[in-house]
């Protein structure tokens, strides 16, 4: 695993498990929101976005979490490893409001300067809607790539378990 990619739902910690298996695995961590944000919420160009991958994937290792469908195809391409977090609708949300209660009116690390945490109608119907509109698309797409370690987590508990055993196989 030296080229990971992680997808699934907003809520589900996928920047929480980029950190921690960044640590464990000594790799670059890039937060996919942290370049796509602008001050303010505004959304960086797709040329300028795609670039920037562009610029990352060719690099040996990295961890990448984010899933914007648009440019999916780049990381898939070069990937090892996809992690998906397939966690129900009730875990996100919940994800979700406990991120906002922790941030509110803050920044946090894995999001673009100046975007402070917020949760508004649209963000909170993408993630009511995840499962049905992104996940079936997302998942389609990872099958075009049968070289890559495909690991899908249905719960934080299998996750955490995984997460363990690397860090045992670490030290």
């Amino acid at each position: 695993m030296k080229r990971i990619v992680i997808l699934g739902c907003a809520g589900c910690g996928k920047s929480t498990l980029a950190k921690e298996l960044g640590a464990i695995l000594n790799l670059p961590v890039i937060h996919l929101d942290r370049y796509y944000w602008k001050p303010g919420w505004v959304e960086e160009s797709a040329d300028v976005f795609q670039r920037f991958q562009q610029e990352v994937i060719r690099e040996d290792e990295w961890i990448i979490d984010g899933n914007y469908r648009n440019s999916l195809d780049l990381r898939l391409s070069r990937c090892d490893t996809v992690i998906y977090l397939d966690f129900k609708r009730i875990v996100a949300l919940r994800g979700i409001f406990k991120r906002y209660h922790q941030y509110k009116n803050k920044e946090r690390d894995s999001i673009g300067v100046g975007c402070p945490e917020r949760i508004d109608k649209s963000f909170f119907k993408w993630v009511w809607n995840f499962r049905k509109n992104a996940r079936p698309i997302l998942l389609n797409k990872v099958k075009e790539y049968p070289h890559i370690n495909y690991m899908l987590f249905k719960n934080r508990r299998s996750l955490y378990k995984f997460v363990e055993s690397l860090r045992k196989e670490s030290n």
